[in-house]
């Protein structure tokens, strides 16, 4: 199994730039893809992005040209980076990140993203 840590959710103005952070540990070497979700009150939870472990991206529609996913791996972890340009009050959620490994899916403790002047 992993462990994810999420950081980097706040209050931004729109137009402004968050980067959210995600810290696996555990057995990172059957980590398939890592990614992150949000989710609004009375909504589904929706892919935001996703990197595989071939660095293969996945983006939804709304954040594309303006969210980039990015991986770094060390010795016994491995971090996902998502980086939020251009922020619209429409993005205010709460980002989940996620990893995919041997059939099994785990989740963060979600961050706080909000966009308002």
């Amino acid at each position: 199994q992993v462990q994810l840590v999420e950081s980097g959710g706040g209050l931004v103005q729109p137009g402004g730039s968050l980067r959210l952070s995600c810290e696996a540990s555990g057995r990172v070497f059957s980590i398939y893809a890592m990614g992150w979700y949000r989710q609004t009150p009375g909504k589904q939870r929706e892919l935001v992005a996703h990197i595989t472990r071939d660095d293969n991206t996945n983006y939804a529609d709304s954040v594309k040209g303006r969210f980039t996913v990015s991986r770094d791996n060390a010795k016994n972890t491995v971090t996902v980076y998502l980086q939020m340009n251009s922020l619209k009050p429409e993005d205010t959620a709460v980002y989940s990140c996620n990893a995919v490994l041997l059939g099994h899916s785990y989740w963060g403790q979600g961050t706080q993203v909000t966009v308002s002047s």
